[in-house]
């Protein structure tokens, strides 16, 4: 019988010496299992035992594996996914972070629930991105992708700025603020958390919408249909310049009287998990709710 996945890369950036030995033992087991392994070239210079044939770029990793093994925390998966998604390849995460929202495999033990994945006992999930544009005089200056969020902000010094913020072509309410962070699901239980946004179930399509700091206590998250197309104009009257964030990893600058225009993006990361996940497992684990009463 066929195996869902031939030829796997092994993913991540040099962290410290324990992540860098979870890179090589994945990648000695996998190739006595008999598949065709990559590795990262960000990893070449430290893991110089592998031979050079076996490291490529991102890209080239996206191009040519059924599946993508990321090693690290949620940063890690979130820098991955924004490249990963453009290509029809399935992504697991060997959790070496923190919190590890997006990172289902124990680095010590994944032998066992790797195995079983590789047999084909897995759970598919689809997790759209956000595409985030600036718009300068009718072009568009910058753009990028986020699987967590998109965040427009004042930048390096904490300051109120105002914009308004349309909904398709409808005006939908303007904002004095620290700030807005436009957040799919899969960000619901990141900064969006953190900033009181709501928590979105990973199945919905939505996308919400959470003001930092407003100046005004009737402002509160908003949460639309993915299909929405959400566009934050500057005010001119603004001071200095603003950014958007994507995933907190990559900046994009804003000036006054630009527009920000946030929409799903048209590719997907195909995020798998062992057969035993359970999302609601997850958030109990993670941020401390209480266990079963009875």
């Amino acid at each position: 019988m066929k195996k869902p996945f031939e030829v796997i890369a092994i993913i991540g950036k040099p962290r410290d010496q324990q992540a860098i030995q979870t890179h090589r033992d994945l990648y000695n087991w996998l190739k006595f299992e008999g598949y065709q392994v990559f590795i990262d070239d960000r990893l070449a210079d430290i893991l110089s035992d592998i031979p050079r044939e076996d490291f490529s770029s991102l890209i080239e990793l996206g191009k040519a594996a059924d599946l993508a093994i990321v090693v690290g925390g949620d940063g890690n998966m979130l820098g991955a996914a924004r490249v990963l998604s453009r290509f029809n390849i399935a992504v697991i995460g060997v959790n070496r972070g923190s919190l590890g929202f997006l990172t289902d495999l124990n680095p010590e033990d994944f032998q066992t629930a790797l195995k079983k994945v590789l047999d084909g006992e897995f759970i598919t999930e689809e997790r759209f991105l956000l595409e985030a544009e600036v718009h300068r005089h009718g072009q568009v200056k910058s753009h990028n992708a986020a699987l967590n969020e998109a965040v427009l902000h004042p930048g390096q010094v904490a300051h109120m700025i105002e914009f308004e913020v349309y909904i398709d072509k409808n005006f939908a309410f303007s904002l004095r603020a620290d700030g807005l962070i436009v957040s799919t699901p899969t960000g619901s239980t990141a900064y969006s958390l953190s900033g009181g946004g709501p928590i979105l179930s990973p199945s919905l399509n939505a996308i919400s919408l959470v003001p930092m700091f407003p100046h005004t206590l009737s402002s509160r998250p908003l949460v639309v249909d993915s299909k929405r197309r959400i566009r934050l104009v500057v005010s001119p009257e603004n001071r200095g310049t603003q950014e958007v964030s994507c995933d907190g990893q990559v900046s994009l600058p804003v000036s006054p009287g630009d527009e920000v225009h946030i929409y799903q993006s048209p590719n997907t990361l195909h995020l798998i998990h062992p057969k035993d996940y359970s999302y609601y497992h997850v958030l109990r684990n993670k941020l401390g709710w209480s266990s079963r009463l009875f």
